[in-house]
């Protein structure tokens, strides 16, 4: 994984939760047959617009709600890259991460707009805006768990450094 993310901004406000970002009436669905409802409720064409790389942006609170795994899974089926947010709940947070999903919190999630073109520097703990020419500051992972971003998340971490 490289340290620098670049992709389409998808945009969304505050308090996306998880029944939002992956609908329960579709949870008994493989992630392939439930990723085509991910942010349905928002966005009925969200999942037709996503291409590989793009980057999720929302505002406070995302991922509130059940700790289940599928909302994490159906964006990065879909081909999200990574998530921006103001901040997130925990329970998502870990989930993305034991993914391998960056996610990255910013205080000026509400700077970027929709289809922006958007650099993530994980290392400097940057966000450039390339369509506006702006830029602002991001949390950085700690290097710990960059580490299993890195790897792809936790199992391919494990498999990585302890089982083999």
């Amino acid at each position: 994984m490289d340290t620098v993310i670049r992709g389409k901004a998808l945009k969304f406000g505050d308090n996306i939760n998880t029944d939002v970002i992956s609908p329960p009436q579709y949870m008994e669905l493989s992630i392939a047959e439930a990723a085509p409802y991910a942010m349905s409720a928002l966005d009925p064409g969200f999942a037709a617009k996503v291409r590989p790389g793009d980057i999720l942006v929302a505002g406070l609170n995302f991922g509130s709600g059940s700790s289940r795994e599928t909302s994490p899974l159906t964006l990065q089926y879909l081909g999200i890259s990574a998530i921006v947010a103001t901040f997130f709940a925990r329970i998502f947070y870990r989930n993305a991460i034991n993914l391998g999903i960056p996610v990255i919190e910013c205080q000026d999630s509400g700077r970027i707009q929709d289809q922006d073109v958007i650099e993530l520097d994980l290392e400097a703990g940057l966000i450039r805006n390339l369509t506006r020419a702006e830029s602002c500051p991001c949390s950085r992972l700690p290097p710990h768990i960059f580490e299993l971003v890195r790897a792809g998340g936790l199992v391919p971490y494990l498999k990585q450094t302890v089982l083999y």
